[in-house]
């Protein structure tokens, strides 16, 4: 029966969109007509006006809802359960669930609509939110709408549905007693500064190995680990069951990255938003446009859809890219780049074909070797593509989207953040030299950064009382293996490598020679400070010749490694490798690189180094992609300017 209702409502979705030039959705009297349960709702609140438009939102909107269900989500929640007790690495963990229960696949997994939610748990979920909305003192600076979309939702996105707000409302509502009759506590931002400060004390337990399930509900209060869309679902549960508008923010595609990005935004008294994230340094609430990471597009997640969107694009559901099918979000990118804010405008001499008047043009962002919409507008033939609200310092590219695949319009471009300008990225050129030394930006190396002042040293006592200094680290290591030519003309029997200040002296592997030409390091009995995280990031990694296995010392400050060479020895060069993620080049891996031709990615050839570089040559100027076909998943865009990979 309720397959028949469901695809009554397919049904009359199609005919009604047949019959019209727009998109259209499923209205109130369909979707009950499809869960006569429901109802049941709409008459417990009739005499209630505002409980009844509050009933009629989420109703109206149950269809573009749903959960995963299936014995193989238990499996995966497990993951995040584990992890969550702080004792075992991310990996160590997935081995661990993978050998017990075998490995996860989402198409075990089984999607329920919430069309056929269960009308007690819409009911329950409306008198809890209601209950704290108006039981708090900020009740009147939280509008209905605000109310509607960020206090109201009983799901934070397609986790499965299970009662949530009584439990955590009993846990985190003490906490406000002592603030609740202060005359600021009617403003949602000083209560929700208050609230950041304690959930950002609590120990997190971030990985985005799991990234690969869907959200996993309302346990993420208790075990506080995942990514970064787990700690957004986390800050929404407690400020939602609080009564506290908050709002989930998404890079359909992060401007320098392959995958989405998260973070929450809060409201003050006015309805302005901060921005805010359990992952950040501080629990400060901060001003949506000093954001620095390059965003392209952000977006609000709303409970409601979007049907202006819907409306405005004139494209039937399946004629529209999976990510515009049924948006629940809003454009707030204008909040986000503040006066960066721009308009962007392709002529129409750009594209490769001339298009259809009102056609959608998305917007893309790289994703590896793919190009993602994170944007769209209707083609015009006079001026081209206009995209209002854009943040620059990011590589697009535009395309259309036909029978279930996107295809490229134009060459990628960079539009710059600072004057507004689009470059076209050259295809064709000179032919030019590239050394490359990594396939991902090293940014997202910590550890990189953290050696940074690092120092070797030097003694002649075993505890380094007196000690010189043999070279002091001033720029980001960039390669793999790092030589440092030491100019001192003593000898030592001890030497180390120091960790600075905050770096929990994080590196991989430290030679020291003798003379310059020696291609063998000395060798001696191994010291240092005791204390890895675990067994396996120990001190005495630095010299056990894999460049893979690392220092992590347990404390901030005060790590370091080295050896006792027996006799004093002159010391001419020190050979080292950060810890690292694996991005550098590896000797013997496999590796294409490709660079964009013509709209087309070209290769420059398949090879297998001997050392931590490669050598190529391609057109100058050209937009480059690594591909490393031996191990790893880390890669991204980037151009080769002035002896140096920039990546996008």
């Amino acid at each position: 029966m309720r397959k028949h209702s469901l695809l009554l409502i397919i049904c009359t979705f199609q005919i009604l969109a047949s019959c019209t030039k727009v998109p259209v959705d499923p209205s109130l009297n369909d979707i009950v007509s499809a869960n006569p349960k429901l109802q049941v709702v709409l008459d417990k609140y009739k005499g209630d006006s505002l409980r009844y438009k509050a009933a009629v939102f989420l109703i109206e909107n149950l269809p573009f809802h749903y959960s995963y269900e299936g014995e193989a989500l238990n499996d995966y929640l497990k993951l995040f359960e584990l992890h969550g007790k702080g004792t075992m690495y991310p990996d160590k963990v997935l081995d661990s669930i993978k050998c017990a229960c075998g490995p996860f696949h989402m198409d075990k997994l089984e999607i329920k609509n919430d069309i056929y939610i269960d009308p007690a748990y819409l009911i329950e979920n409306i008198e809890w939110a209601f209950k704290v909305w108006h039981e708090q003192p900020w009740e009147k600076n939280v509008s209905f709408d605000n109310f509607c979309e960020f206090i109201l939702p009983y799901r934070v996105g397609n986790e499965r549905l299970e009662p949530w707000r009584e439990r955590i409302y009993n846990k985190y509502n003490p906490l406000l007693d002592s603030i609740r009759r202060l005359p600021e506590a009617e403003d949602p931002k000083f209560v929700s500064q208050l609230l950041m400060d304690t959930l950002h004390k609590a120990p997190v337990y971030f990985t985005e190995l799991f990234s690969f399930g869907p959200h996993y509900g309302p346990k993420v209060v208790d075990w506080r680990s995942g990514s970064c869309v787990n700690f957004t679902d986390l800050q929404l549960y407690v400020f939602r069951a609080l009564g506290l508008p908050c709002s989930e923010e998404i890079m359909l595609m992060r401007g320098n990255g392959n995958v989405s990005h998260y973070w929450n935004a809060v409201f003050d008294k006015d309805g302005n938003s901060y921005r805010c994230s359990i992952l950040d340094p501080t629990s400060e609430l901060n001003s949506p446009d000093n954001y620095w990471d390059p965003k392209g597009k952000v977006y609000r997640r709303m409970f409601s859809v979007n049907r202006e969107m819907l409306w405005t694009m004139g494209k039937k559901a399946e004629e529209r890219h999976p990510s515009f099918r049924y948006p629940c979000f809003r454009d707030v990118t204008a909040i986000y780049a503040g006066s960066k804010n721009r308009t962007l405008t392709i002529a129409p001499e750009n594209f490769y074909n001339p298009l259809k008047k009102d056609e959608p043009v998305y917007l893309c962002s790289a994703s590896f070797m793919d190009w993602a919409p994170i944007g769209w507008c209707l083609y015009d033939k006079r001026l081209g593509a206009v995209f209002k609200d854009v943040e620059g310092q990011v590589i697009f590219r535009l395309g259309t989207y036909e029978n279930g695949r996107m295809y490229p319009q134009t060459d990628p471009f960079l539009l710059d953040r600072e004057s507004g300008e689009v470059q076209f990225c050259p295809s064709g050129g000179k032919e030019v030299e590239v050394t490359l030394l990594h396939k991902y930006e090293l940014y997202f190396e910590p550890f990189v950064q953290r050696m940074m002042d690092d120092v070797f040293e030097g003694s002649n006592d075993p505890h380094f009382n007196r000690k010189d200094t043999l070279f002091i680290i001033k720029e980001f290591p960039e390669r793999l293996w790092n030589v440092v030519r030491v100019n001192s003309a003593h000898s030592y029997r001890y030497v180390r490598y120091y960790g600075p200040k905050d770096s929990h002296c994080n590196i991989s592997e430290v030679a020291f020679y003798a003379s310059s030409a020696d291609s063998v390091p000395l060798k001696g009995k191994i010291i240092g400070t005791p204390g890895g995280v675990e067994d396996f990031h120990e001190y005495t990694n630095l010299f056990d010749g894999d460049a893979y296995t690392s220092f992590d010392y347990s404390q901030h400050t005060g790590g370091w490694s080295g050896l006792d060479l027996g006799t004093p020895r002159r010391i001419e060069k020190i050979i080292f490798t950060p810890r690292n993620r694996d991005n550098f080049i590896r000797t013997d891996d496999e590796y294409e690189l490709f660079y964009c031709q013509n709209g087309e990615w070209t290769s420059a050839g398949r090879v297998r180094p001997n050392s931590d570089s490669l050598l190529y040559k391609v057109p100058e100027g050209a937009l480059l992609y690594l591909k490393d076909y031996t191990r790893g998943k880390e890669e991204r865009i980037f151009e080769y300017k002035d002896g140096k990979q920039r990546f996008w």
